[in-house]
């Protein structure tokens, strides 16, 4: 299957289906991404609405400096489970391969979800704002645990009258799952 380039008017291989001027900024990368995914241009699985001409989004990596905030949410149940950030080759791979990745910023590395844990994040629906510049992953969480520290979700803590209060009990170890 070919991805066709709508800026430059032209075809990529599908084993090339990478854009082949990334540092340029286009508004119809998120378009190219999920017409080769879907095989037919305009069409895409997730429930995404755009004002742009072709109706696919094209998120504002500009306005966050190369990152933009994606908030993760179970997909039945609408839980929050994590806020992290993606900058363009983030989402193109989660666009790709359907499984959540991210850009860390400690590592300041592309990493996929789950890839040492098992506990990775399959996709279900990509929302965006109304400025381009936040997602939310609505998400199968694998493993039943989005927090590296073994609870379901990072958002574990709350602040009460006495400090800080715990509100569940990790789903794992983490010594064990991370060997640390």
């Amino acid at each position: 299957m070919d991805l066709y380039c709508e800026k430059y008017k032209e075809k990529v291989s599908g084993e090339n289906a990478r854009c082949q001027r990334p540092k340029e900024y286009c508004k119809f990368r998120t378009a190219c991404i999920i017409n080769f995914m879907s095989g037919e241009p305009g069409s895409s699985d997730s429930e995404v609405r755009a004002d742009d001409e072709d109706g696919m989004p094209t998120l504002r990596f500009d306005k966050g400096n190369g990152l933009l905030p994606a908030i993760v949410q179970d997909f039945e149940t609408k839980e929050v489970l994590m806020l992290a950030y993606i900058n363009d080759l983030a989402w193109q791979k989660t666009l790709e391969t359907g499984k959540a990745h991210y850009w860390s910023r400690s590592r300041n590395k592309l990493w996929l979800k789950g890839e040492t844990s098992g506990h990775q994040q399959l996709i279900k629906q990509i929302l965006v704002d109304c400025d381009d510049d936040t997602v939310i992953y609505r998400v199968e969480q694998l493993g039943g645990a989005a927090c590296h520290t073994g609870h379901r979700s990072c958002f574990y803590r709350q602040v009460s009258g006495e400090g800080i209060e715990i509100l569940d009990n990790p789903v794992f170890d983490p010594r064990e799952v991370y060997k640390k």
